[in-house]
């Protein structure tokens, strides 16, 4: 059996009194969208960043490509293969969308920032961010100011970011927040795309999005794992219906 690309095994995180993560495991294989899902509270950002090294777990193991990585900072993690977007965008506003992913090549590769010579001009470093820009549809926009971008185009932005950095799993937090209809479509063909070249830990309220999407789902109340399974199982898993999906998203 293929070893997964991510195991959890047992993870703990408090905060006082409060468990946000509790006794958590999970595994994630090459290839998928798995999809964390659960109410406002349920430990799902929690989750991601002591995935992603932000935060430190208070018990269990993360292995990353079958290296444990619990102990290691964010930075050696990305280093790793390990890319993350935040539920808030986080770019460059006042950079072009292309300085702005040739600055996220430069910083992975352990460069400090050069703002006085535009990473635009190196070509090491432009080449892989017009590559990242034409993976997400943002090649025409390049040019753009990220600040003059729609909400949608930034969170596209976010991800091309991530994607130059040849990240082997991507954790994405709520990619479609904030979103209309429009945009949330337009994110749901990217991440379709991506789909099967990316390995994906996908953090998402909107459930049309993680139903279309994931090939597995975790579904999280008060930091627990209550079931994970295809969305075919989860729709029909009647604790998950009662804790969180409700009657509407499981027809």
């Amino acid at each position: 059996m293929t070893e997964p690309v991510l195991a959890v095994e047992g993870l703990v995180k408090r905060f006082g009194g409060l468990t946000a993560t509790d006794d958590l495991s999970l595994s994630v294989t090459a290839g998928e969208i798995h999809a964390v899902i659960g109410p406002n509270g349920a430990g799902k950002t929690t989750l991601i960043a002591q995935l992603s090294g932000d935060l430190a777990p208070d018990d269990g193991r993360i292995r990353f490509a079958g290296r444990d990585i619990t102990g290691l900072r964010a930075d050696e993690r990305s280093h790793l293969g390990l890319a993350r977007s935040f539920q808030i965008t986080s770019i460059f506003p006042g950079f072009p969308a292309l300085d702005n992913v040739a600055l996220a090549v430069q910083a992975h590769a352990g460069h400090s920032f050069r703002f006085w010579s535009p990473a635009r001009r190196d070509a090491g470093l432009r080449e892989p961010a017009m590559a990242a820009l034409d993976e997400v549809g943002l090649a025409a926009r390049a040019g753009i100011v990220a600040a003059n971008l729609s909400h949608g185009e930034q969170r596209q932005l976010e991800i091309a970011m991530a994607l130059a950095t040849k990240p082997s799993l991507l954790l994405l937090d709520e990619p479609m927040a904030g979103m209309g209809i429009d945009e949330s479509a337009r994110m749901i063909d990217l991440l379709r795309g991506l789909k099967g070249r990316h390995t994906i830990v996908l953090i998402e309220h909107d459930m049309d999005a993680v139903f279309a999407l994931a090939d597995r789902i975790t579904v999280l109340v008060y930091g627990r794992a209550i079931a994970t399974g295809t969305p075919a199982e989860i729709r029909a898993n009647a604790e998950v219906r009662q804790a969180y999906l409700g009657d509407a998203h499981v027809g």
